[in-house]
């Protein structure tokens, strides 16, 4: 009988990255994780989805990057959310693009990501469908149950709503603060503190 500790539900990485075992990640050679990143369960990440022409730059120095999904500090992935990267015909066949994600990015429960990229600073609520090659800049507050339509730009500092997406506002002056994740990152895990008061 042995006497091994319980395993817990995370499993935490050299740089502080939290996955969670009942996660999914496909293609992990091609998933870039920043640090500091919570991955929860049923979160699904498509690193598999790689692009499928090697540009000549690329092949000329010998290392073809592969990176499908690439992921800045301190982001948070909730439960049963998607992210993969967007895909298009692209000389004369179908490739992926990589998708990049800032810093402090929140992405809620159940959003589904086709980005090309999203800034740092953002904040994505639940049931959030971000099309294709949709580009989110920095500061953005995207609100629950929005569809953000392929190739669609949204500037710093907006909150946007609606199906399809509009931008319905804008990040108040000193609002900023609100998208900071450092505090949310202690609150998981395996040994996880209470948030301060």
């Amino acid at each position: 009988m042995s006497r091994r500790p319980p395993r817990g539900e995370y499993i935490e990485t050299d740089t502080g990255n939290k996955v969670a075992r009942k996660a999914t990640l496909v293609g992990t050679q091609n998933i870039m994780l920043g640090g500091k990143t919570v991955i929860q369960p049923e979160v699904m990440i498509r690193g598999d989805l790689v692009r499928s022409i090697q540009s000549s730059s690329s092949s000329s120095s010998g290392t073809p990057n592969n990176t499908a999904v690439a992921i800045g500090r301190y982001c948070f992935l909730s439960r049963a959310s998607c992210l993969r990267p967007p895909g298009r015909f692209y000389k004369g066949a179908f490739t992926y693009m990589p998708l990049r994600m800032g810093d402090h990015v929140f992405v809620g429960p159940s959003s589904v990501i086709q980005a090309a990229s999203i800034g740092s600073h953002v904040h994505i609520g639940a049931r959030v469908v971000v099309g294709e090659f949709a580009i989110i800049k920095d500061y953005v507050r995207v609100l629950d149950e929005t569809v953000i339509p392929p190739n669609m730009v949204i500037p710093s500092f907006s909150i946007v709503a609606g199906q399809p997406a509009r931008v319905i506002g804008e990040v108040p002056e000193g609002g900023h603060e609100a998208f900071e994740l450092r505090d949310l990152y202690k609150t998981v895990g395996n040994n996880p503190q209470p948030p301060a008061s």
